[in-house]
Parts: structure tokens; C-alpha cells; sequence
């Protein structure tokens, strides 16, 4: 499954039956992935990998504010808040 749109939204592509490769606001609650990428080359970019988001970490989704944004995340064994806006940049594999 392909899932194009606008900029903001990226993609989603089932990679087989088991995994899905998706952004990683788009996890729930209590789910665990696998970090594939982070989109772009500017400076958020850059500072989203300073922070830890890289190739091959595992991130789980902790929750998130009462409105949907900040979501919070456990990644490297620290907790990190992110906006829905960076965590529409990362890209994940979740893991079932």
C-alpha cells in the first residue's frame, strides 16, 4: 500500500504483511518502531538527529497532551516531546 499527499503528511508504504513503514506521529499509544529515516535537510532535520532520532533506533510512543500535541516518546532510554509537525519527519518501521 502507497499512501501519497501533501508534503506535511509524507508517506506510508507496507514494506510486506508483518511491517509498515509510516511517520512517527501516526503511532499509537504503547506502540513500538524502528527509525528508518528523518525527512529533510534543514535544520529541524539536523536537530532531530542531534537529539537521537536515528537510522535503526527504537522509539515508543508514551502518549501524548490532552489536545494531540506535544506526543511524547521513549527513545535511547529518555523521554522526548515532540511536535506533531517533527514527528510527521520521522519515518518508522513499526515493530510488531
Amino acid at each position: 500500500t502507497f499512501r501519497f499527499g501533501p508534503p506535511d503528511n509524507l508517506l506510508s508504504v507496507r514494506v510486506n504483511s508483518e511491517s509498515v513503514c509510516d511517520n512517527a506521529n501516526l503511532l499509537n499509544e504503547g506502540q513500538k518502531a524502528r527509525i528508518l529515516d528523518v525527512s529533510g535537510e534543514d535544520a529541524i532535520a539536523i536537530r532531530l538527529m542531534e537529539m537521537g532520532l536515528t537510522d535503526g533506533e527504537e522509539i515508543e510512543h508514551l502518549g501524548c497532551a490532552p489536545l494531540g500535541d506535544p506526543i511524547e516518546f521513549l527513545i535511547r532510554g529518555y523521554r522526548l516531546s515532540l511536535r506533531s509537525t517533527e514527528a510527521r519527519r520521522v519515518v518508522v518501521e513499526r515493530i510488531v
